[in-house]
């Protein structure tokens, strides 16, 4: 796996990004169907946590084999991997967080998606007019995105994995400071109710996975391309 991945600009249609799926791959499609999204010329950005608690975990794999998806390793992702390769899981936690779909599943089964999954990065940028994106599943360890990337290329530290992937600290404390070096940086792994900005990092995760609502970021515009309920 490479830990970072940087992809070039898409110079033919939109770059958009989404928070959280866990396994609403169906209800998903029906949004960007809404918003006209073309995948000849499109792209989607996914900030991580693409399966459980939902009906359809089982078709990760045929969006990541998609040329237009992309998606950073959440930690949903990364219980997958731990539990096939022998890293530590709370076997009963992460059933009642919607794991059970792939705790069940035959052993060559459970290979098939962890291969895929344990290829995902860490971290990716997406270069755009108005300068670089950066996504991550949950948050950024430091303040400079240049150190974090030169950080997850050095080698696997766990800590910084750990901060990436499962922190909530900056949503709990209202840490409004930015990452720099970065136009903006997309998160999920905290629900919120709409789409939040602490200083230039974005928390998507809006419900789409629990109460229908997925929140559809254009990277050009860093504007929200489908409406909102009350809209």
């Amino acid at each position: 796996m490479s830990a970072f991945r940087r992809v070039a600009a898409n110079t033919r249609g939109r770059d958009l990004a989404v928070g959280d799926i866990h396994g609403h791959f169906e209800r998903l499609r029906e949004c960007l169907e809404a918003v006209g999204f073309d995948p000849l010329v499109d792209r989607l950005f996914s900030v991580g946590d693409l399966v459980d608690r939902g009906p359809g975990s089982a078709q990760a794999l045929q969006w990541l084999a998609e040329p237009w998806f992309h998606a950073v390793q959440g930690n949903h992702e990364s219980l997958a991997v731990n539990h096939l390769r022998g890293g530590r899981v709370d076997l009963d936690m992460y059933r009642a967080a919607g794991g059970g779909w792939f705790l069940d599943l035959p052993k060559a089964e459970q290979v098939r998606f962890v291969e895929v999954f344990e290829r995902l990065p860490i971290a990716l940028q997406v270069d755009t007019a108005g300068g670089p994106v950066g996504l991550l599943h949950a948050d950024s360890p430091f303040d400079d995105w240049a150190q974090l990337c030169a950080s997850l290329q050095a080698g696997d530290d766990l800590q910084v994995r750990e901060v990436c992937q499962w922190s909530r600290r900056r949503l709990k404390e209202g840490d409004s400071r930015p990452v720099k070096g970065l136009r903006a940086l997309l998160v999920g792994h905290t629900p919120v109710l709409e789409i939040k900005v602490l200083g230039n990092v974005w928390h998507l995760d809006t419900g789409g996975w629990s109460r229908g609502r997925f929140s559809l970021l254009d990277l050009a515009s860093l504007t929200q391309v489908n409406p909102t309920p009350d809209e």
